[in-house]
């Protein structure tokens, strides 16, 4: 099913006011992927209550934090299909979930909070948990 514009534009505003990027295509997320030296946090944003009440407000707080992820990019599930399986295809090992948040480095997986992970969490635990992936993953030297 895709969501009209017009439903999920409020909900792509709360994430582009922090600045994350807003990648409707598979070539747009591929794009992103090869040019972000360093690491690339994805959100796979969507229209249920725990992204609304928890990630998205999460995330929001999490980006106060630094280090910070270097390139932060969001797809939106049911509106942004092609993008949001070309993002998914990145995560591998993975079952699709929405909402989620990966960081990727040079390409690769190294952290993923998924829809189970946050859906029984506040958005200050779920900022709390991205903090601690952004300590681990974010401003250290990648590995060669």
């Amino acid at each position: 099913m895709r969501y009209p514009e017009s439903f999920v534009a409020p909900m792509r505003l709360e994430l582009a006011r922090l600045g994350v990027e807003d990648l409707r295509t598979a070539e747009a997320v591929d794009a992103a992927v090869r040019e972000t030296s360093g690491v690339l946090l994805v959100v796979v944003n969507s229209v249920c209550g725990c992204a609304a009440g928890k990630a998205r407000p999460g995330i929001a707080l999490a980006l106060e934090h630094r280090p910070r992820p270097d390139r932060v990019a969001a797809v939106f599930a049911g509106a942004d299909l092609e993008a949001t399986a070309r993002a998914r295809s990145y995560f591998t090992g993975r079952v699709p979930s929405s909402p989620s948040v990966a960081l990727l480095r040079n390409g690769k997986l190294v952290y993923m909070l998924e829809r189970s992970q946050i859906e029984n969490r506040t958005a200050e635990q779920v900022a709390a948990e991205l903090t601690t992936a952004f300590d681990a993953f974010c401003g250290t030297p990648i590995p060669a």
